[in-house]
C-alpha cells in the first residue's frame, strides 16, 4: 500500500491518501467506485482521481477527522495510564518504585556526561550509542519534567473546580 500512498501524495492527492490510511483502501475504492491501483497508472486515471477527490471531499475530510479523533483518544488514554502508574508508584512502600524515575534521569545524565568527557579525551565511542543515549535522555527529561508539570497543572485545575 505504501507505493500507492506515495503516488497519491506526489500527485497532490494527499486528502485521498490520508483517507486511505484512515479507512482502508477497500472502503475508499468502494465509496469512489474506482480501482485505485489501476487509476494511478495512467494520467487519465489520475485526473479521474482528482475529480473524485473534489466530488467526495466532505467524506474524505470526515474520514481524516475520525482518524485524528481516534489518535487523540489513544494518546489521552496512554497519558492517563502513565499518570496512574506514576501515582501507584508514589503510593507504594518501596523506595525504589518511588525513586526510579529520578534515578534513571541521573544515570542517563551521568552516562551521557561520561561519553562526552571520554570523547573529549580521544576515546572512540560509537556514534550510534551517543545518539541513542541522547534520545533516551531527551525522552526521559520530557516525560519526567513535562509530565510532572502537566500533573501539577491538572491537580491545580481540579482543586480550582472543587472550590
Amino acid at each position: 500500500m505504501a507505493p500507492l500512498l506515495s503516488i497519491l501524495a506526489s500527485q497532490g492527492l494527499s486528502l485521498l491518501s490520508s483517507a486511505i490510511q484512515a479507512k482502508g483502501k477497500e472502503v475508499i475504492e468502494e465509496k469512489l467506485g474506482i480501482d485505485l491501483d489501476k487509476a494511478t497508472q495512467t494520467e487519465e486515471g489520475l485526473l479521474k482521481l482528482k475529480q473524485l477527490e473534489l466530488d467526495h471531499e466532505e467524506f474524505l475530510i470526515n474520514a481524516n477527522l475520525e482518524k485524528v479523533r481516534l489518535e487523540i483518544e489513544a494518546n489521552k488514554s496512554a497519558q492517563s495510564n502513565v499518570t496512574q502508574r506514576w501515582q501507584a508508584d508514589m503510593i507504594s512502600d518501596s523506595w525504589l518504585s518511588k525513586n526510579i524515575r529520578p534515578l534513571i534521569l541521573i544515570y542517563l545524565l551521568v552516562a551521557y556526561s561520561l561519553f562526552s568527557i571520554g570523547s573529549g579525551f580521544g576515546f572512540s565511542i560509537t556514534q550510534a550509542y551517543v545518539e541513542l543515549l541522547g534520545q533516551m535522555l531527551m525522552l526521559a527529561f520530557a516525560a519526567y519534567f513535562a509530565g510532572r508539570t502537566i500533573e501539577k497543572v491538572k491537580d491545580m485545575h481540579e482543586r480550582g473546580k472543587d472550590s
